[in-house]
């Protein structure tokens, strides 16, 4: 029974790497010959690099029960300080880097606080401050667009546009940056015991308390780490796309929710593996990319994804009600 129940446990852990394997195989079908292609794969590490480097934070976030609403705002708040400081102030691009670095955990510190001292809500405190950053943002630049930086500073094409060419494929160095991340992720989660005290506080955050862990601290770290990968993120977008939009962000957090989500860690808290979150963002990265071969519209990629994150939160709800019945 213990052999039949351990093998069952496998299944539901790996199911969505199966998920994965059954899209890639359905893309490369119905693309006429597009998808499965050196350059092609090339290109969609370069498209899920910012939101695997952003599902990190957001794991840790969503691991404790929380959310974080702002993190589309940070990345296009970074763009746009980002490209402002080296175009319109002249400062070279690894203080600029370094600046938007520090302005991201900044940003998290105060969620944090705003969650574990004064009390409101993650929802509510995390769509505060997206309201107030993404304004900020058009404020800098009245909405127009900042480029030329690259030009300037050619070092800025690194993160985005260089590549470590194999014999059979370019990977890129975000995609580098994104497996480095992911990494640190699940070291932190599985080798420190900090991602014991993540747990913990999504698993009950009174029995954490009581068990003498610092849960506001704690809280106030997760979301400035959630700042600094979704700081970092932007980094990456602005350096793939060579100009700072301030639209560039807008609608990025639900698609990084959707990545966390879909690879099996618990809107409730307490359950999750980054490992998981890797399968989900190749799913959410090959599902825009193929649907764009395949010429769907941006607003049936809307609905599809849509339906994405509802299926995977209702499967993610129906399997904890299983379990306290």
């Amino acid at each position: 029974m213990e052999a039949k129940g351990n093998t069952k446990n496998l299944i539901r852990q790996n199911a969505i790497w199966l998920v994965f394997v059954i899209e890639v195989i359905f893309f490369a079908i119905f693309s006429q010959g597009t998808f499965v292609t050196p350059g092609n794969i090339t290109n969609i590490l370069r498209q899920v690099s910012y939101y695997g480097i952003a599902s990190v934070g957001m794991t840790f976030v969503i691991l404790i029960g929380g959310i974080d609403l702002s993190i589309g705002s940070i990345i296009t708040l970074v763009n746009m300080v980002c490209a402002y400081m080296m175009v319109n102030m002249n400062m070279h691009w690894t203080i600029s880097v370094l600046a938007v670095l520090v302005i991201g955990v900044l940003i998290g510190l105060l969620n944090g606080f705003m969650v574990a001292k004064i009390g409101i809500p993650a929802l509510i405190a995390t769509f505060a401050a997206q309201t107030v950053f993404e304004g900020l943002a058009y404020i800098l630049t009245a909405g127009m667009p900042v480029s030329g930086f690259n030009k300037t500073y050619p070092a800025m094409n690194f993160f985005a546009r260089s590549t470590v060419d194999l014999p059979f494929i370019s990977i890129p160095w975000c995609a580098i940056i994104m497996i480095a991340c992911l990494a640190i992720g699940s070291f932190i989660l599985n080798r420190s015991y900090f991602g014991r005290y993540f747990y913990a506080i999504g698993g009950n955050e009174e029995a954490a308390e009581l068990s003498g862990i610092l849960v506001d601290k704690m809280k106030i770290l997760i979301y400035a780490l959630s700042g600094f990968f979704a700081a970092l993120a932007g980094i990456v977008m602005l350096s793939r796309t060579g100009s700072a939009q301030a639209t560039v962000g807008k609608g990025k957090e639900f698609d990084v929710i959707t990545c966390v989500v879909l690879g099996g860690v618990s809107v409730n808290g307490g359950v999750g593996r980054i490992s998981g979150v890797v399968a989900g963002v190749f799913i959410i990265g090959c599902l825009t990319n193929g649907l764009i071969l395949m010429n769907v519209s941006e607003y049936i990629q809307m609905v599809v994804k849509g339906l994405v994150l509802a299926a995977a939160v209702g499967l993610d709800c129906m399997s904890n009600k299983g379990k306290t019945n």
